[in-house]
Formats: structure tokens, sequence, C-alpha cells
């Protein structure tokens, strides 16, 4: 799922808000949210 991720918004076809709700379902965790958007995942 990361990687999908990571290459989706890379690509801008996913937006922070939507890779927000993927850290709030589980898919992806704090630090991975940071490294795909270079910004600290804030609740």
């Amino acid at each position: 799922m990361f990687e999908s991720l990571k290459e989706r918004f890379e690509k801008n076809w996913c937006r922070k808000d939507q890779l927000q709700r993927f850290v709030q379902l589980g898919a992806i965790n704090t630090a991975q949210y940071k490294e795909i958007t270079g910004e600290p995942y804030e609740a």
C-alpha cells in the first residue's frame, strides 16, 4: 500500500488529505506519511 500511495502522490493523483485518511484507517503509519509528503502528520 505504501509504495502505491507514494507513487500516486508523486504523480499528483493523491492529495495530502487523502493520505491523512489512510493514516486514520491504519493503511499507512505517520512515519510513512512523512516519507511520502515530506511533512509531519498532524491529526
